[in-house]
């Protein structure tokens, strides 16, 4: 049995679950929420009848990744990304294939939760953002590696180190997105692409995916105690706390290199 939160609801429809997590606008996650999307998919891993799984959210973005604004005064942000993390890696390990269903925006560690599914389904008007350079500390969730296996270095580079925003269409083009749906039709596109993957045959499509997988995965956990390290440093630099601040209150950042 899965103990999910209030705001992850897990349903099927034949052969395909479709994880849904509910927090809009934003769909902030947290070390919970994770934990819990891990749980899901790892327990279809023993579950004949779920052969793919939708990952997806209400409202109007897929996600923002973590929420700033909710970090509680004397937290140790370092040891909660560390642990954060752990259950993030443990998506790259699903047993099942995972569609994401990736409208609005895809920011930050949000991009990282979308590149950790298989496949991505989008619309020429979703919106994919490593807007970490402007927050002014490292990239996270994997992203170090995951990045650049799906689009390639130059173009991973690009967006993480130059925080260059990608829209649906030329996420399409570098690879990122694997089909386009019309706005508003992200996530019936991507239940339909997951029941043709349902429909072939199950025990090949894992196969294939551990084979093609597993130094993903591998590689993910060994970018993962780097950026949390990274992360950890740079949390504390005057860049950051304007990053962060000017995040917050939507305006431009202005660095200083300190």
């Amino acid at each position: 049995m899965i103990t999910s939160p209030a705001d992850l609801a897990i349903t099927h429809e034949g052969h395909v679950a479709i994880l849904e997590i509910a927090r809009p606008p934003a769909n902030y996650f947290d070390r919970p929420l994770i934990a819990a999307i891990a749980d899901a998919l790892h327990s279809f891993g023993h579950d004949d009848r779920t052969r793919v799984a939708v990952l997806c959210s209400q409202g109007r973005h897929f996600c923002a990744g973590a929420n700033f604004g909710a970090t509680a005064d004397g937290e140790d942000r370092a040891s909660e990304s560390v642990r954060l993390y752990e259950q993030g890696l443990r998506l790259f390990r699903s047993p099942v294939p995972v569609v994401a269903a990736v409208q609005g925006a895809a920011v930050g560690g949000g991009l990282g939760l979308a590149c950790a599914a298989d496949f991505r389904v989008a619309s020429a008007q979703t919106r994919f953002w490593a807007n970490f350079a402007r927050l002014g500390f490292h990239a996270g969730f994997g992203l170090s590696a995951s990045l650049p296996r799906i689009v390639g270095p130059q173009a991973a580079l690009r967006m993480l180190a130059a925080a260059e925003r990608v829209d649906g269409e030329r996420a399409h083009t570098i690879g990122l997105v694997d089909r386009l749906a019309p706005a508003g039709e992200e996530r019936a596109a991507a239940i339909a692409y997951a029941h043709e993957l349902a429909r072939l045959a199950p025990l090949a499509v894992r196969s294939m995916r551990h084979t093609l997988r597993e130094h993903l995965a591998d590689e993910v956990a060994a970018v993962l105690s780097r950026e949390a390290s990274e992360q950890a440093q740079l949390w504390p630099t005057a860049d950051s706390l304007e990053g962060i601040a000017a995040s917050l209150e939507r305006r431009e950042p202005v660095f200083t290199g300190r």
